[in-house]
Formats: structure tokens, C-alpha cells, sequence
């Protein structure tokens, strides 16, 4: 008999896993809440990049995939995986989704279900959050009745290489029959599994991954500050130092961090710490001010860089080339490229934007205009904020007047880098 698995949020994470269950054979009942994501699906048209509206066509012409807005509409399930947003507010998280989705889900619950927390969180949630929502509400137990299990997304969104398939995957249980469970289901829809001892380590590992890269991050951006100052090309630096075969990660700078991950992430692991433990996570406090303060830095850099062309920030015309937090991708959630437009706006400038990625009309700041010789040769400057690949950068170094580029994309005599 196919399993039933239950996805409740059908967002970046979401979505994926729903397809790729579809794909693996299984029956699907995906729940979104919001009414006009819902709509889209409906429609087969897809809002998380990595989804086409062709694989959802394909999907839900399998007859194994159906979407719902309630989790009181899901009907019976076997797994249940919850993928919901867990944002930050005022420096603390914000699990109310978290606690929706486990008092819904527990209302139909049944014996033999198990249920999979996949939302970015800090460790403890599983075991000390939605372990008791879901028993209070269902009147089951926990390792008894049903099985529980954590295993943290890995979506990379745009990453043609690491995929949702070969990605390897974290998994966990709050038992030893949870944890086989788990694993079984992952193992069905990725290439390889990776068991760990219980839900805390895998929760702690999942933060560990982008604190690592949030720290290195902020480590090269303030490096990047001092070695301007010291008239030092960072950017030949980290070249020179990437050929050390051993002991060293290459990290590049830029104008901040963005996505849902190295923002907020790391904060939740100092949340944590200070709230359980009393101290304060010093590194992830060193790096989230370093990083959070890249785009004032970038900022003020392209006012020098006007300045040395005799222009005021203030009526100047820049074209902006990308709004993405990464390249060749279109999420704009917590870009550092939006935030650096934002300032720019604020000191009056005259901004057009340029990103094939990213939706018009969802960077408000100036109007989105296609890379032309026009735009380029109109610009009192061009701004690189997003390397996207797709971008004719021939054009914009042969038409640019002034470029400056946060990416390293660029060289040239009229070209000032990060």
C-alpha cells in the first residue's frame, strides 16, 4: 500500500519535498494556508524557482498529489512533515507557526502516524515544543502511539549541483523507532541519509552550518573594509590565500548576507545560549553586527566613488544590476542589494534596477529596466550587487562609465571593487 505523506507549508522547502514524494511514488496532500499561493498551485503556477509549472502539471497529473488550505482537510496520513516559516522578531523566534501546524496536526492524528519537523529552529523545539503540543491535543504519546523526528532543510535555492536529491539529509527520531522511520522516508526520496543520535544534534548541527558560513562571511567583509584602507586588493588576497591546499575554506566578501538562513539562523543558536545559559554567543553577535552594517559600507562607497566623478549621491542616475541575496537566483528575502538600494533611495539618487531573477514591482525603489547600451551609457554609475551569470557583463564593462562592483565581476580602469 502507498504511504500518504502529509506536507503542511508548501513553500521554498516545502513545495520541493511534496514533488520530489510525488515523484518517489508516494500520495501526497500538500496544505497552504495562504489564499493566493494556493490559487497559483491550483493553476499549476509555480512561485518557488526551483518548481516549474510544468512539474507541477506533472504532479498533479500523477493523481497522487492534491493541495488543501486547512490541515483539518488533509484526510487520513501516514507522515506528516512540517515546513513552516520560523522568523525572527525583535531578535527572538517566532515559532506561532510551528504551534499552529502541531495543535492542527494533532486533531488528526492517529495511531502509527509520524510526524517530521523540517523548520529551521533551536535545539530543543522538537522535544520540548511540539512533542507536548501534539500529545495535549491528539491525547496519544509520543515513541508509544506515534513517532516524532527532526531533519533540517538543506534547500539552496538555484544550486543546479545540490539538489534536493543529492543533497545528503539530516535525520533523527526521538526514538530508535522514530529515527528508523525517518530515515526510511528520506531514504525513499534522497540519496543518502544521515542518522544522528537524537533531535537536539540534529537541530544544533543545522545552525552550526550557517553560523559557519555567517562568521567566515562577516570575517572577509570586515577584512575587506581594513585592507581598502590599507590600499590592499582583498579580492587578490583571498586568491593567493585559496591556494593553500589545507586549512583553508575560500570565503568571498560582498554587500551583506541575505536569504532565510545566515540572517536569522545564527540568532536563534544566541537566543538559545543566552536563554538557557546565561551567556552571550559572542561570535555570532561579532558577525551579525559586521554583516548587518555591510550595505551602510557599501553605501558610502559608492558616495566616495561619485564624490571622486564630482556627483552628489543626491539626483545621481544609477543602474543597479541585481536585487537577489545570490546569484542566479531570484529570492529577495533579507537581500543586502535591496537594503543598499533602500539607502541609496534615501540619499535621493535615481535608481533603475536590473535583475532577470527577480519579480518588477517587487523592489519598490526605482522601476526595473532591461540591460541595454541606453541604460548603461545613461548611468552616472553602475552598481554590481548581484552576479548573476546571465548578465551580459561584456556589455556593462565596454558601456559602463563607472562601475562599482561588491562581486569581483568586473576589472577595468573605470571599475572601483568592494
Amino acid at each position: 500500500m502507498t504511504e500518504r505523506i502529509a506536507i503542511i507549508g508548501l513553500g521554498y522547502v516545502g513545495l520541493p519535498i511534496a514533488l520530489r514524494a510525488v515523484e518517489a511514488g508516494y500520495d501526497v496532500v500538500g496544505v497552504e494556508v495562504d489564499p493566493t499561493r494556493f490559487q497559483s498551485l491550483v493553476a499549476h503556477r509555480s512561485y518557488v524557482e526551483d518548481i516549474t509549472d510544468t512539474d507541477l502539471t506533472l504532479a498533479f497529473g500523477s493523481d497522487r498529489f492534491h493541495v488543501v488550505q486547512a490541515i483539518a482537510a488533509i484526510g487520513t496520513f501516514d507522515i506528516a512533515v512540517i515546513t513552516v516559516p520560523t522568523p525572527l522578531r525583535e531578535g527572538a523566534p517566532d515559532l506561532t507557526f510551528v504551534e499552529i501546524a502541531s495543535t492542527e496536526l494533532a486533531r488528526v492524528l492517529k495511531r502509527g502516524n509520524c510526524v517530521v519537523l523540517e523548520s529551521t529552529t533551536y535545539p530543543g523545539t522538537t522535544e520540548d515544543l511540539m512533542v507536548p503540543l501534539l500529545e495535549r491535543h491528539s491525547g496519544l504519546r509520543a515513541g508509544v502511539d506515534f513517532q516524532v523526528g527532526f531533519s533540517p532543510e538543506r534547500i539552496d535555492p538555484g544550486n543546479q549541483q545540490w539538489t534536493i536529491v543529492t543533497t545528503p539529509k539530516i535525520v533523527s527520531g526521538i526514538d530508535g523507532k522514530s529515527a528508523q522511520r525517518v530515515a526510511e522516508f528520506y531514504s525513499n526520496i534522497v540519496e543518502r541519509v544521515v542518522p544522528v543520535s537524537s533531535p537536539k544534534v540534529a537541530e544544533l548541527a543545522k545552525l552550526l552550518e550557517n553560523t559557519y558560513r555567517h562568521v567566515n562571511i562577516a570575517l572577509v567583509n570586515e577584512l575587506a573594509i581594513y585592507a581598502h584602507e590599507l590600499g590592499i586588493d582583498i579580492w587578490e588576497v583571498i586568491d593567493a590565500a585559496a591556494t593553500k591546499p589545507f586549512g583553508f575554506h575560500r570565503f568571498t566578501p560582498g554587500p551583506g548576507v541575505g536569504g532565510h538562513c545566515l540572517p536569522i539562523d545564527p540568532s536563534y543558536l544566541s537566543w538559545q545560549v543566552k536563554r538557557q545559559l546565561g551567556h552571550s554567543f559572542r561570535f555570532v553577535e561579532l558577525a551579525n553586527d559586521v554583516n548587518e552594517h555591510m550595505p551602510d559600507y557599501v553605501a558610502r562607497r559608492i558616495a566616495l566613488a561619485l564624490n571622486d566623478e564630482s556627483r552628489a549621491v543626491k539626483g545621481a542616475r544609477l543602474l543597479l544590476i541585481g536585487q537577489a541575496y545570490k546569484k542566479n537566483s531570484g529570492d529577495a528575502r533579507e537581500s543586502p542589494a535591496v537594503r543598499v538600494a533602500e539607502l541609496l533611495a534615501t540619499l535621493g539618487a535615481n535608481l533603475r534596477i536590473v535583475d532577470p531573477f527577480v519579480r518588477a514591482g517587487l523592489i519598490t525603489v526605482g522601476p526595473h529596466v532591461e540591460l541595454t547600451r541606453v541604460e548603461l551609457e545613461a548611468a552616472d554609475m553602475v552598481v554590481v550587487l548581484t552576479d548573476h551569470d546571465d548578465i551580459d557583463w561584456d556589455l556593462v564593462l565596454a558601456h559602463g562609465r563607472v562601475i562599482f562592483d561588491t562581486r569581483n565581476r568586473l576589472k577595468g580602469d573605470h571599475v572601483q571593487r568592494l
